[in-house]
């Protein structure tokens, strides 16, 4: 299934393809794939250089971390990210190093390293569907995170399953067209909510 955005002005190819299905293949991922996805985070820009993202990887298969991140999901979740073979947490330390200080990009921050992650992931054929829906203190408790950091993403890694098999209610979501709002409506110039007249 290629869904490839409807853009109103040109854009990179790999921005346009990029898009989070529910319905995920179970082919494993090879480990040298989630090496380079996860080298593409490191390289991700943050406040200070202080790059505050953390990461827990659970792969199908090796060990039981990946039935571990599963329990910490939101039901709903759980529900289609089983099949995922690759599924990680998104954890932020929220202290600056060095100082202790609270470090107010911390989230902002792991955004741009997951922003990377998932323009490496679509540029090797591989399919990300992030989610918030998770209990942050279940992972707290399972992965021993410490009071300073949090657990606030989960990640669910693999290829979008194209065989069209699969619950007929994920299958409808994945087939929906992709939308986004209009640049005018989050673009402002003058004043807040006036558009910008790009």
């Amino acid at each position: 299934m290629h869904k490839i955005a409807d853009v109103d002005h040109p854009i990179q190819n790999l921005l346009a393809v990029r898009w989070s299905p529910y319905v995920f293949s179970e082919a494993p991922v090879p480990v040298a794939d989630l090496r380079c996805l996860f080298e593409a985070a490191r390289w991700a820009p943050s406040s200070y250089n202080e790059q505050p993202w953390r990461f827990v990887l659970g792969i199908r298969g090796r060990g039981d971390v990946h039935q571990r991140i599963l329990g910490c999901l939101a039901e709903p979740n759980q529900k289609w990210a089983q099949r995922a073979p690759v599924l990680v947490l998104g954890t932020v330390v929220r202290e600056f190093v060095a100082s202790g200080n609270a470090n107010k990009a911390a989230e902002h921050d792991l955004g741009l390293a997951v922003g990377n992650l998932l323009s490496e992931a679509t540029a090797r054929g591989l399919a990300v569907h992030q989610m918030i829906g998770l209990d942050p203190e279940a992972a707290r408790s399972e992965f021993s995170i410490p009071m300073n950091a949090e657990a606030l993403t989960a990640l669910a890694i693999g290829y979008a399953d194209k065989s069209g098999m699969g619950d007929s209610n994920l299958l409808a979501r994945d087939s929906k067209p992709r939308e986004r709002r209009p640049i005018s409506d989050f673009v402002f110039g003058d004043r807040f909510g006036e558009g910008a007249g790009l």
